[in-house]
């Protein structure tokens, strides 16, 4: 079973969003702001990380750059959430060292489709 953390400050977003994925067989590990997410990135060592960009004491991109440059977690897939769409988000968030990036509100169906690409094929259940 495929171990995601989702860094989320928004406690409804978290809320569904994690039960959504572990109907679809995922073990959700949950961060509420970007320091807590950096930490438990180290010690969890999960498959991939969703990430909140506007987080409560570091933010998102801040979290994912400092993961990026330590050798222990650079290797985990980062996909960023955000519900900032504006023309150049996808840009920084990508040069933060974010391997991909979705918007809120989050499709679901795209969503796991970009994980997948991750993770591979073996992560949904029928």
């Amino acid at each position: 079973m495929p171990r995601v953390l989702l860094v989320e400050d928004n406690e409804m977003n978290r809320d569904m969003l994690s039960r959504r994925l572990a109907r679809k067989k995922y073990e959700v590990l949950v961060a509420v702001d970007g320091g807590e997410g950096v930490s438990m990135a180290h010690s969890e060592a999960p498959d991939l990380i969703l990430m909140d960009m506007s987080l409560p004491v570091i933010d998102g991109w801040e979290a994912t750059r400092q993961l990026k440059a330590d050798p222990g977690t650079s290797s985990i897939p980062i996909i960023a959430l955000t519900a900032h769409a504006m023309a150049g988000d996808r840009e920084k968030a990508l040069e933060a060292g974010c391997d991909d990036y979705d918007t809120k509100p989050i499709e679901l169906p795209r969503l796991l489709g970009k994980m997948e690409t991750f993770l591979g094929n073996n992560t949904s259940a029928p």
